[in-house]
């Protein structure tokens, strides 16, 4: 038994291949772990389930229960903000089932206990880069299982990954929080989902996947910062034309004004935001870094709004696990 420390970094998502019931798979997610910023926990077996955060108790209770150990003690060190498109939930949830197995000395596999952690059920690419880290495609679903609601929860298979590469050491990823309101998440997100699926144009998902395969995975397995970014930025507008009557617009306000702003930057591609938002993000290169922060902390300013700004690079790996004997 051991004192465990296990540390994963944040992710984008771009956005979904398909969310027509008329394809033979939905879903199909797009996105890129970044290194910064991270949650980490740490753990120790306990008789009890104990954390300092209410969402980590509920995870380490699951965890506890599916892996059949009587407790942990966890500290979550540090959080990624919650809800604002940065793949929060999944990050500490994976990291708490991981610790509460490292704990005990238990090999086990993330990936196929994901689902009984309700993690999984529509994208798979925050599983994707806790395991592995870089920009990822996976495979979606298969429409028929799906409908237009997803199974019973842990009732699903978290979809392969079908593209994964590593992205240059220079590229550095803006991301911008703007202190607004947070994202949909749990029961919002499923009925907004559920309602943008039913009636999502199949033709925008043939446009996608022209995009993906002829333009996206080509600029990403290249190393070519202005087509990659180019990709990225037609796919999230394309999804936001799906999104539009759920979210006001092809992205959520406030996030359609910086994105709105941050394309004026010469600097900066494939402006997009993340998931349901309010992150918006873009990416340059290391050279042009400082010079895109202070596009986006001017963008913030001007429209009147707080917010935090920062530069990661993407992650070339997963999530760290550290163990020391108790």
């Amino acid at each position: 038994m051991s004192t465990v420390t296990v540390s994963a970094g944040a992710r984008l998502h771009v956005g979904f291949q398909n969310l027509s019931l008329a394809r033979q798979r939905l879903y199909g997610g797009v996105g890129v772990g970044l290194a910064e910023p991270r949650v980490t926990v740490v753990g120790e077996p306990a008789e009890t389930v104990d954390c300092d955060d209410s969402l980590g108790q509920k995870y380490a209770t699951r965890a506890c229960d599916i892996l059949e150990v009587p407790g942990v003690s966890l500290t979550i060190e540090e959080r990624l903000p919650r809800h604002v498109g940065l793949g929060s939930g999944t990050q500490l949830a994976l990291s708490v089932f991981a610790a509460t197995a490292a704990a005990y000395d238990l090999e086990i596999d993330v990936r196929e206990h994901a689902p009984a952690m309700g993690r999984g059920g529509r994208s798979g690419i925050g599983l994707a880069t806790f395991e592995d880290g870089g920009f990822v495609v996976d495979a979606g679903h298969p429409t028929a299982r799906f409908t237009t609601r997803p199974p019973a929860e842990g009732d699903w298979t978290v979809p392969p990954v079908v593209a994964r590469h590593d992205l240059p050491d220079d590229w550095r990823f803006l991301v911008v929080v703007p202190d607004v309101a947070p994202g949909r998440s749990g029961e919002s997100e499923d009925e907004s989902m559920r309602a943008v699926v039913e009636r999502a144009d199949p033709a925008v998902a043939d446009e996608l996947a022209g995009v993906v395969t002829r333009k996206l995975l080509p600029a990403a397995a290249a190393g070519r910062l202005e087509a990659f970014g180019e990709a990225i930025a037609e796919i999230g507008r394309k999804n936001g034309a799906w999104y539009a009557d759920a979210q006001g617009g092809v992205f959520r306000p406030p996030a359609g004004e910086l994105v709105e702003a941050l394309e004026d930057c010469p600097v900066l591609s494939g402006i997009g935001q993340s998931s349901w938002g309010p992150v918006v993000y873009g990416v340059t290169d290391r050279e042009h870094g400082d010079e895109a922060l202070g596009a986006a902390e001017d963008a913030l300013t001007e429209r009147g709004l707080e917010g935090e700004v920062f530069l990661s690079q993407a992650a070339t790996s997963g999530a760290t696990i550290r163990a020391e004997d108790a």
